[in-house]
């Protein structure tokens, strides 16, 4: 991971970082907004929330609308997608990809976050994990399985948060979800504290995963380190951390855009469709275009006839093409 460069900055009540340089330039430079499209896979360093380093990067890009595509733990670090202008209509498609993680057990413990972060509950007396007993735990936990989110989420509850609840020592019943487990392998072996890889569907607790993990090798479980690798289809080479952020910050506003995908790199396995003057005209006015070839349905990239991205559109039992999430013309700073 690229470590965050050491500037200075203080600590807002919520723990989030606030910059100190008050300067006449840097307040006019702050509140001056400009419209940035495009999408950052930020190498979110642990110990910061997603939200703060969200709001630090959109101060950077001076950007009128951006956010995250599902946010990690504090602890967590790693690939964190930050969506800016029209590429935020494709959240949702990432928020729904396949994730990947590494993540650091630590067997014998429980605490009440199901990380490293929280407060000691629990502990049991255990001289270690072997490893075929953690391989043969992991076999129960492969393919479609069920889990109970955990208390400190973000989930609701009567219109509040469970993690708020929480806080106040309160626990609350939880129905389980199904989630889908990919790959789950032993990258470390290590009898306390062994290191995993995990492939898995949009919903997956990890914190969850490690706690019933260690509760079917016959012990206690806590996370000790995790790490987002991946978020589908974007690899982990792909990630900008916090020291190239600011470096191409001090050299301009080009070089920060310079460092943003295009946003449909988010939905580059769909099926391509390409239209021609007319049939663009058609879809910028929420029209459904007309002859554009037997379509097969499902989602699928609508470019015109520059390969200009113009958004998201179905393919229909019929075969035809209607329009879902269109980028046609220029969002508005209110947008």
């Amino acid at each position: 991971m690229k470590p965050l460069q050491k500037n200075p900055v203080m600590m807002t009540q919520s723990g989030d970082p606030m910059r100190t340089d008050d300067s006449p330039a840097t307040t006019q430079r702050r509140h001056s907004k400009r419209i940035v499209n495009g999408l950052l896979l930020l190498d979110k360093p642990s110990g910061a929330t997603s939200n703060a380093v969200l709001q630090r990067v959109k101060r950077m890009y001076r950007a009128s609308k951006a956010g995250h595509t599902g946010s990690l733990d504090p602890l967590a670090s790693g690939m964190l997608p930050l969506c800016f202008g029209h590429a935020t209509k494709l959240s949702g498609f990432l928020l729904s990809a396949n994730k990947e993680y590494r993540v650091t057990a630590a067997f014998g413990s429980k605490t009440d976050t199901a990380d490293a972060d929280g407060r000691v509950i629990a502990q049991v007396p255990v001289a270690g994990i072997d490893q075929d007993t953690l391989l043969a735990a992991l076999d129960h936990f492969r393919g479609t399985i069920e889990q109970i989110p955990p208390m400190y989420s973000a989930l609701k509850k009567d219109g509040r948060r469970l993690y708020e609840l929480a806080r106040l020592g309160q626990e609350v019943p939880r129905a389980p979800r199904r989630v889908e487990i990919h790959t789950l392998v032993v990258e470390k072996y290590d009898p306390h504290h062994p290191v995993l890889r995990v492939c898995c569907s949009k919903g997956t607790y990890i914190r969850t995963l490690v706690e019933d993990i260690a509760a079917q090798a016959g012990t206690l479980g806590h996370v000790a380190a995790l790490r987002r690798l991946s978020v589908s289809p974007f690899p982990e080479e792909d990630l900008i951390g916090f020291n190239e952020l600011d470096a191409a910050a001090a050299e301009s506003v080009e070089a920060l855009d310079r460092l943003l995908l295009p946003a449909d790199r988010a939905i580059g396995d769909w099926p391509a469709v390409y239209l021609d003057q007319d049939q663009s005209r058609r879809l910028s006015q929420g029209q459904s275009p007309r002859d554009v070839g037997s379509l097969a349905p499902g989602l699928v990239r609508i470019y015109d006839n520059n390969c200009e991205f113009l958004g998201v559109g179905e393919g229909m039992v019929d075969g035809s093409l209607a329009p879902k999430r269109l980028f046609v013309g220029q969002p508005s700073r209110d947008e």
